[in-house]
């Protein structure tokens, strides 16, 4: 089973009203690891970066207004090519597989929204399973973003100081892998793509279509009548259920 692990990191909060991805980084899980290939790009959004966005992940001071000069490690972006550049890429590399999204609704958006915008064609919402939704159903009422989730499951992401998509997408596929029950899911919580990745909890097996044959013998059977006819009326094995 090939999945994705998806983020992406963009300039606000709503396409429609003029917002653009920035970066997006995937990770590719074959049968629930990692396999080392990745998907990764920066992406100039053809407008200003906003200084909550530029506080969230630190990429693009180039497009803050004023513009700032890049400090070390920081990425700009007005050098970087448009989305239009990579949208073929990005779906070749995702394919139709099960996309691992934290708060998925928001990703899925944008993806769509620049899909769309060059006229390709958009994601389907059921072929994303939404980590945060799973997080809240196991854990409710506890936080459940990604680094309350690292802290929960004790996986290191010291080197989170700012939100990036590479990063984020790593780190979420070691968390996706605990909330599904480690590397081996089956023996904790499963996921079901079809229903859209709800899940499905208090699993029970089905029962039998044939129930087994008893091993007790007609002597067995014959001994115990005599037994409790002895005991006489009141014994338990009289009493009916009320």
């Amino acid at each position: 089973m090939r999945e994705i692990v998806l983020d992406t990191e963009t300039t606000g909060f709503d396409p429609f009203s003029g917002d653009r991805i920035v970066e997006i980084g995937a990770v590719e899980l074959f049968n629930h690891m990692p396999t080392g290939e990745t998907f990764h790009v920066y992406i100039n959004p053809e407008r200003s970066m906003p200084q909550e966005a530029f506080g969230v992940h630190g990429i693009g001071p180039d497009l803050l207004e004023p513009p700032q000069k890049p400090e070390k490690g920081q990425v700009t972006l007005r050098d970087k090519p448009v989305f239009a550049k990579f949208g073929q890429a990005f779906l070749d590399f995702v394919r139709d597989s099960r996309m691992v999204i934290h708060n998925a609704s928001f990703d899925m958006k944008f993806l769509n929204a620049e899909l769309d915008w060059m006229g390709l064609p958009k994601l389907p919402m059921e072929q994303a399973l939404d980590t945060l939704a799973i997080a809240r159903k196991r854990f409710p009422g506890s936080p459940a973003t990604l680094d309350a989730l690292c802290r929960r499951f004790q996986i290191d992401n010291s080197n989170r100081t700012l939100h990036g998509a590479l990063l984020d997408s790593e780190i979420l596929a070691e968390v996706y892998l605990e909330l599904i029950g480690g590397r081996q899911p089956d023996f904790g919580l499963s996921t079901n793509a079809s229903s859209g990745g709800q899940m499905v909890e208090d699993w029970r097996p089905a029962p039998r279509p044939t129930p087994l044959p008893s091993r007790l013998t007609a002597q067995e059977a014959e001994a115990h009548e005599a037994f409790v006819a002895k005991m006489g009326e009141g014994a338990l094995w009289n009493q009916k259920p009320a």
